[in-house]
This record gives structure tokens, sequence and C-alpha cells, in this order.
């Protein structure tokens, strides 16, 4: 297949094609290398668990040599994705964590909004009457580490759901404990000889999904907010034209805010900006690349270099000092890339250490002295760029970003409080969906996948549910994509319905909303809570849906496992590896509707899903209103 077909961003064509001048292999080169992919992998029934195997199922051998079905291996292989996905957004979260047991009025992590540390503090019952801020933070910072560890008790978190809700987790038996219990628990149920039941393993999956939706990512994402600061709206632009040819471009990629904040305080450090002169550059253009771009760009306006499939093409540009990355969603092909060019590729964490690359670790301890020296490591190479391999494409979005519960809720006060003091509350959103102005809301998240044209489907999606009235929040590479296509500038409101166009231009917001990286989805999650208690129902009740046009990775499975749990359909644009299961099928895209309110629709033709999408938010609305005109009948009884 034409690698300049693979994706549907311009920039990315261009570059794919100097790659191939300059001899570079990408990644759309490996993808035309596998002609086709393992069919036992893609259905979920390899299974190599133990020594033994591995084992294949298929008619002729319609069972492992320890007798497991292809129910059990399918289900095996689905709780440890969601395990894997729970272990990474959760050891995200512990890092925070114990960043924030670090803060100091004299440090390098500071108390960034006091107010939301008080009110997390005494929602958990920390006394913060005559006490210091720092001491305060210290406490939580305790308290939010033992929700890894705590022997006994449940998800400090899950109180803040509706109470249907709450008992609905209970009855079913998937209120998670602590983070690393369920972690263990899955691990050890799907060692050979233990779980061999489709029904069980499903079980536990949304289990320790919940450890890291109603857990992790929020300690994450409400930390992260305390010490860096609440996002509210903030001008960005997106895309690879955002690199500047006579300055030193810095990309930061990866997940961890403890690290990314530090390097951009550094890159307005005077003796660094003064050495990168003495090198010859106008000064330093940092820019931010997946989760990491996400947490800058939303907290400082930090422009979005691209996401997940553009980390090897922004070095292709060849106008790249270095690219500095902490965990998750690496290529370990980027030191190869490097290699190419004079791009010094840096890692920073001990979790991700690969081959090739320059390894400065950072700590959190000599945090600012640590992203100063890896900084300088980076303004010492502009001298070593080669003009004649550059090629920085011109394309590039204005966006709107950083759209916190917080600022969604203050911008869409002027709704209905039109120069009167906000409000704060969830009401201005229900009364937009109530009237109808707004038919729904959908979270469009998620990564890129190579199994699909790049940021195609998302970008279909988004255009079709924002022509129809329906807002879309969105976080994680899904919400670069939006950005690079112009979804997040507030001129995208002439693509709208008339319904959500108003909105827009009432609000002043683009129908598309940033609302942070792939742990931020708790934010949402705690959004359509907030409403339902509001209006005493439950979130299954809420016109409502989850979207992951291009998910690939085992925290996409976790998040969509408990966006499900949390009474909220998902759509999934690419098939997850459990087709080789009719019963596991079965399960999540039917039989959770049952359990939980909610569940898995599935398919891989972009155009047709958001048809499905849009017909059944239509369903929700029906199901609301009937549910909003009983409750008004009722009131006035």
């Amino acid at each position: 297949m034409d690698k300049k077909l693979m994706t549907i961003d311009l920039n990315s064509q261009i570059l794919i094609e100097k790659a191939e001048k300059d001899g570079v292999e990408t990644m759309y080169d490996r993808k035309n290398g596998f002609k086709s992919q393992c069919g036992f992998g893609l259905q979920g029934t390899c299974c190599r668990i133990c020594g033994m195997g591995p084992c294949r199922i298929s008619p002729k051998t319609p069972r492992g040599l320890c007798g497991a079905d292809e129910h059990t291996i399918v289900g095996r292989n689905f709780a440890r994705m969601v395990a894997g996905g729970t272990a990474a957004h959760s050891d995200h979260a512990r890092d925070i964590a114990h960043t924030l047991a670090l803060s100091s009025r004299d440090g390098n992590y500071k108390i960034r909004d006091e107010k939301k540390l008080i009110e997390l503090a005494i929602d958990w019952g920390v006394e913060t009457e005559c006490r210091d801020i720092y001491d305060i933070a210290h406490e939580v910072a305790e308290i939010g580490l033992m929700e890894f560890g705590k022997p006994h008790g449940v998800s400090i978190f899950l109180k803040n759901a509706p109470k249907v809700r709450q008992e609905i987790w209970k009855t079913i038996g998937i209120e998670p404990r602590a983070i690393d219990r369920e972690i263990a628990t899955v691990m050890h149920s799907t060692h050979i000889g233990c779980s061999a039941d489709i029904d069980s393993l499903i079980n536990l999956s949304l289990r320790t999904s919940m450890a890291d939706g109603w857990q992790g990512s929020m300690i994450g994402t409400r930390f992260s907010d305390i010490m860096f600061g609440t996002p509210m709206p903030t001008q960005t632009e997106a895309n690879l034209g955002v690199l500047e040819e006579n300055k030193v471009n810095i990309i930061l990629h990866g997940h961890e805010p403890t690290l990314s904040e530090m390097i951009v305080l550094a890159a307005d450090d005077p003796e660094l900006l003064a050495l990168a002169k003495e090198m010859g550059a106008e000064g330093i253009n940092l820019s931010g690349m997946c989760c990491t771009g996400n947490e800058i760009t939303m907290r400082h306006g930090v422009k979005i270099a691209g996401d997940f499939h553009q980390q090897e093409l922004a070095l292709v540009t060849g106008a790249v000092e270095a690219m500095i990355v902490d965990v998750q969603c690496i290529f370990p092909a980027l030191a190869y890339v490097a290699d190419c060019y004079h791009t010094k590729f840096i890692t920073t964490s001990p979790k991700a250490k690969i081959t090739g690359s320059t390894y400065m670790q950072f700590s959190e301890e000599n945090a600012y002295k640590d992203a100063k020296k890896i900084v300088k490591e980076a303004v010492l190479n502009f001298k070593n760029r080669k003009p004649e391999k550059v090629l920085i494409p011109e394309f590039k979005s204005p966006a709107t970003v950083g759209y916190s519960i917080d600022a969604i809720l203050s911008q869409l006060d002027r709704v209905v409080n039109f120069n009167v003091d906000k409000t704060g509350t969830v009401k201005p959103l229900i009364d937009c969906l109530k009237s109808g102005v707004i038919r729904g809301v959908a979270a469009v998240v998620g990564c890129n996948n190579a199994k699909s044209v790049t940021n195609k489907n998302h970008v279909t999606i988004m255009k079709e549910l924002i022509k129809n009235d329906i807002l879309v929040v969105s976080t994680g590479c899904g919400a670069q994509a939006a950005a690079k296509f112009g979804l997040m500038d507030k001129g995208a409101k002439k693509l709208c319905g008339k319904g959500l166009a108003t909105v827009c231009e009432l609000v002043d917001i683009p129908p598309v909303l940033h609302m942070g990286s792939c742990v931020d989805i708790s934010r949402i999650v705690d959004i359509v809570s907030e409403c339902a208690k509001y209006l005493d129902v439950d979130m299954c009740d809420i016109p409502a849906v989850g979207i992951a046009p291009e998910w690939m990775s085992e925290k996409a499975v976790a998040i969509g496992t408990y966006v499900v749990a949390s009474g909220i359909d998902t759509y999934l644009g690419i098939a997850p590896p459990v087709t080789g299961s009719k019963k596991a099928v079965e399960i999540l895209t039917n039989g959770l509707k049952k359990e939980v309110g909610a569940a898995f629709t599935i398919n891989e033709n972009p155009d047709e899903l958001a048809a499905i999408i849009i017909d059944d938010i239509e369903k929700k609305r029906d199901h609301f209103e009937k549910i909003i005109t009983e409750k008004i009948n009722l009131s006035q009884v």
C-alpha cells in the first residue's frame, strides 16, 4: 500500500516521502512489511501463559494442552490487557502522589491550586483548619498512596458516584479495593490452573479497570491539578509546522508531568537561553507529543508537535535537537531514526530505558537541576544540525485547549447566566441537554492505530457528531487529531448543527473540547457522574457516550472497560482481540448492558460507526426525556 495513503495528515505525508528519500525506516514501512498479522493473535485465541504452549485454538485443536477452551483463553488475555493498562495508568498516579509528598514552598514542586487541595482534603476527612497548606498536601498524598496497597476497604472515590451506580457496583462485586491488589488478583487468576470461566474473567476485568478509572487515574488527575494548576482555556497551535527553523527545537514525549513541568521551566532559564544564542539559535522552542503534549499545552499553551504516529516523523524533519521522553507510547525505533539525523533521543526514566538512547535519569528530588542538564544537552546539539537535511512542513492549526471540568462549567454558565456570577454547577449543561439544543455529549478519545488510516476515524466521527449537535470532548491522541484538523478552533462552529453552533457562539467555545491526557478521562467520568447526581438518576441515563476510534494500547482497553462499568456505552473503531470467543463477544457487546447498563459496540467503518452512535444517542434521548418528564410531574404533585 502507498505509505502516504496510510494517513490523512498532510505533514505526515510529506515527511513519509522525505524519510523514504533519506533511507529512513518508519512505522509506515514496517506496516507494509507485515503482509498479514497472526490470526490467532487477532482473535485472542493464542495462549502463552505457561511453558507447555503456545497453544493456538482452532476447530482441529479446540482446547489447549491444559484443556482451556477459546472462551477461557480469550477471557484471560483480555483480563491481562486490562491489568496491564491499569498498571500503567496507576503507576503514573503513584509517581504523582510521591511528588505531592515532596512538595514544599522552597522546593521544585509547589501547590498551585490550594482550593482544589482543600476540597479534596475535606472530602477525605483531613483536618484543614489552621494548618499549613503543605502539611495538608502531605497528608492527602499519604492517603492517596494508601489507595495502592491498603489492606481493607474499597476505592475512596466511589462515594462520589450516584448512589444507584454504587449499588450496582456492590451488587455485582466490582468495587475496586487496593489498586495493586486488583492487578495482582488478575495476574493470579489468569495463571495456569486458575480461573477458567468467561463470566468470572470479565467480572475480574471490570473490577480491575475500575481501579484505573475510579482510583489511579483520579489520583493522577487531581494531584496534577493541585501541583501544576487546574487547566483553563488557552490558545495554542498543533502539528509539526510548529517547529521553528531558527530555534533549538525540543519535543517532550510521554505521559508524566513531573518531568515536563520542569523542562518547561528550564526552557525559560536565562542561562540556557543565552547559551542557545551562543550556539547560533534565536531561542528555545518547546513542543509536546502524545499525552505529555496534552499536559503542557493545557497548562502552559505549549504547542502540540503531533500524535503517536508522528513521533518518528518529527525527527525526520531534521530540525529537532532533542526528543525527551519519560514513559509509555514511546517507539524503540526512535533510537534508530535519531541516528539518521543529529537528534538526541533522551530517555529519563528507569521504567523506560531504550537501547541506543542517551539515558539521563530524572529524579523528582533534583528535578530542576536534572531538567536544566537535559535541556542544556539539547541546546549544545544545535550546532550539529545539518541544514541540508531540514524540512519543516508548513501545516499547523490554531486550537483552544485546557477545558478541565472547572473550565467547562465556568464557560457553560454563560448560556443561562448572562452578566451574573458564575454558578460553577452542571445546571447549564443539563439545561442544554434537556432542551435538546445539544443532543448529547461524546467523549472521543484514545490512540492511533496502524490498522486504520491515521486520524481518519477520529476526524470523520467527530465531524459527523458535531454536525448532528453532539458536543465532543476529547483527550489523548484523539484530542491532538482534533487540534490538528481545526476542530478545536472556535471557527469550527461553522461545521456544527444549528443547536451546537448556537451554544458555541454564546459560550465562546469550540465544538470539540480539549480535556487533557489519557488519565484525564477520569474528568469525563466525573462530569457524567455530576450530571446524574444533579438529576438524581443513574449515569447510564445521561445521553453521553465514549468512543475510541483508533485505540491500540492496553491502557485503552482498561479505559474502555471502566467507562462501560460506569454505565457509559463505548464504541470502538478497532476490534479488540476477543472475536475468537462468541461468549466473550456476547458479554462485552450485550450481556454487560443487563449488568452495568452499558456495553461495547464495534465497527471498523468510521462512517457507519458515526451513524450508529448518533442513532443510539437519539434513543438515549428518548429515555432521558421520559425520565425528566416523570421527575417534573412528580415535583408538581
